[in-house]
């Protein structure tokens, strides 16, 4: 043995040591070099640090091959049951009866090996969106269905998955979806709350929509797409001030917001208020630079109220903010085109095209430009088009159907609107297709028909002032003095008026921190006039986000001219030329789809 010892101390073998591993029936095998010592201490001298006997040694087995010691590790000495305490006794009988891992069914979390590292749940979520977004629902399903196999307490899969059935219109697979995730994840995420919320609200569930908004409040009270949420949706059942107090909550908990100062300027425009909402549009553009439904929102409100050049300053602003946005240069372009830029809107449009070849409502577009400037064959390729990239999209068809009626293609632009109602005979866009579908019958002499498709259109959207005009108008083109006065009664008998509080900044001081006492004492609430009114927002607002606003005027220099170049805009930041779009943007089909090359859970 100290022959051994001796020679395996100057030439400094290798050793191979096993350590034990998950798997009981399984050994890994790790060989490095172990320095050996002239002397063993061990406080048992029977226990050994090298045996030699025949276990030791594993030379039986390849007798060609050097011998090899392996390192044992000692033996401990446990303490025997006579000898073990009654609370160690208790302990280990309890302990016989608990199994080590989680039952069967959470199989994967109890293997090490069979579960993919966390790194793949964001590369599948990511995959999933692409796919989601390139309409390859299944493959989409499929991927995140596996994510909630292996992540069950993780929320994002079961959102990604709800808002892909969503707009499949899988409502009810989409609302099981959203409660597996709320009972997996302990009803904690706000996420899964909001998203189911707004489902609810979108089949018309007003009631369980709100309860459901109040849920995610409750699981994060900062969380504020859910005070958003909800107070759109009181906004679209006419509770104003309700909705402002939701929206005003959503300042208090999470301070500034874009979205929230947004829908509150949208709502001072709405009663013509218009210095607040400038005043709150600016707030929007302040908390994000870069929204660019902040700055079309405003845009929108300066165009009705036919302040031109700040309109086109705000679209520029709304460019710059997000180059590729498509609502961005589809609103300009429309813009541009009723001011009598007809080309420059021509121009934004095949930009906006370019840039979202599969966006329906761009096309759509064009082709009702090209209608009305070109002629009705380049229109026809254009909703062609359009209704292949998204057969569900009814306005393409309606207004398909309203360009064949102008061309005197009576029978087609009847399947067209047949087209239109065959995929949704309860939203808005129906209630107006069957409205120009009524015209289309009462020009053609089919009066009752006309009669039935505008009543049937006032039981989807009862508040359409165009609608009940166009119905009094025929009947008093035939004659029917009195059924038309008679409709016209009924209009306004049944019409909803929304009564909107001036002096709504009284609401916000009902949920301030009281700290801010120093509000009440600055506002002046008896002045009724429109001036004081904006002071007491913008120190309420100054208040909410700790800072001060300086004084200057709205307006600034939107009415000012820029010079900003679209084509230079868009070589540089785009690399696009926008004098090369003439052939691509009718007969070029849409660019191929970049697949990810990560392979994910493996």
């Amino acid at each position: 043995m100290q022959q051994l010892l001796s020679s395996s101390s100057s030439s400094n073998p290798s050793f191979a040591l096993f350590s034990t591993s998950p798997n009981p029936n399984h050994l890994s095998k790790f060989t490095f070099k172990i320095p050996i010592l002239p002397r063993c201490s061990s406080r048992d001298s029977s226990t050994q640090l090298l045996d030699h006997d025949d276990r030791a040694i594993t030379n039986a087995a390849a007798p060609d091959t050097k011998p090899v010691l392996v390192v044992r590790r000692p033996e401990m000495e446990l303490p025997s049951d006579e000898a073990a305490s009654p609370l160690d006794v208790g302990v280990g009988e309890f302990a016989k009866k608990i199994a080590i891992f989680e039952p069967d069914d959470r199989a994967a979390e109890s293997n090490p090996k069979e579960k993919p590292l966390k790194v793949n749940l964001d590369l599948a979520l990511y995959r999933a969106k692409i796919l989601t977004r390139n309409y390859r629902y299944a493959e989409a399903q499929e991927l995140l269905e596996k994510c909630i196999c292996y992540w069950p307490e993780d929320g994002r899969a079961y959102v990604a998955l709800g808002k892909a059935l969503s707009r499949q219109s899988k409502m009810a697979e989409a609302r099981a979806v959203y409660e597996k995730g709320c009972q997996a994840t302990q009803g904690e995420n706000p996420f899964i709350w909001q998203c189911w919320a707004v489902l609810e609200d979108k089949v018309g569930n007003t009631r369980r929509a709100r309860g459901l908004f109040d849920a995610a409040t409750v699981a994060d009270k900062k969380h504020i797409a859910a005070w958003h949420g909800w107070g759109v949706l009181e906004l679209k059942q006419g509770n104003i001030s309700k909705a402002r107090h939701l929206l005003a909550k959503g300042l208090k908990f999470c301070g500034g917001n874009e979205y929230i100062y947004q829908t509150l300027a949208r709502l001072e425009a709405k009663a013509s208020r218009y210095e607040q909402a400038r005043y709150l549009f600016r707030q929007a553009t302040r908390c994000n630079p870069k929204s660019c439904a902040s700055w079309l929102a405003w845009a929108q409100m300066e165009m009705q109220q036919e302040n031109n050049p700040a309109a086109r300053r705000l679209f520029e602003k709304s460019i710059q903010a997000s180059p590729k946005n498509r609502f961005a240069w589809h609103v300009w372009g429309l813009f541009e085109t009723k001011m009598g830029n007809v080309e420059k809107g021509r121009k934004l449009l095949k930009i906006g095209h370019t840039l979202n070849p599969r966006d329906p409502v761009l096309l759509q577009s064009l082709a009702l430009l090209e209608y009305e400037h070109s002629t009705a064959n380049v229109a026809r390729q254009l909703f062609r088009r359009a209704s292949e990239l998204d057969p569900r999209h009814q306005p393409v068809w309606t207004a398909w159907g309203w360009m064949e009626w102008k061309e005197g293609n009576i029978a087609t632009a009847r399947k067209l609107y047949q087209k239109a109602l065959s995929i949704n005979s309860t939203s808005e866009t129906a209630a107006r297709c069957l409205q120009a579908w009524g015209v289309l019958e009462e020009r053609n002499g089919n009066l009752s028909a006309a009669r039935r498709l505008f009543r049937s259109s006032l039981n989807i959207n009862s508040q359409s002032y165009v609608t009940w005009m166009t119905w009094a108008s025929l009947e008093e083109n035939q004659g029917n003095s009195a059924r038309a006065e008679e409709i016209r009664d009924l209009y306004f008998q049944q019409r909803t008026e929304v009564v909107d509080d001036p002096s709504w900044v009284m609401g916000l001081l009902d949920i301030i921190d009281p700290a801010l006492d120093r509000i009440r004492s600055v506002l002046n609430l008896d002045q009724a006039s429109q001036q004081s009114r904006l002071d007491s927002l913008r120190t309420i607002l100054e208040g909410q986000s700790g800072k001060n606003v300086e004084e200057e005027s709205v307006s600034n220099d939107m009415e000012s001219d820029t010079g900003f170049d679209v084509d230079a805009f868009c070589l540089e930041r785009l690399s696009l030329d926008p004098s090369k779009l003439q052939v691509q943007m009718v007969f070029s089909p849409p660019p191929p789809v970049k697949r990810t090359r990560e392979k994910v859970f493996k």
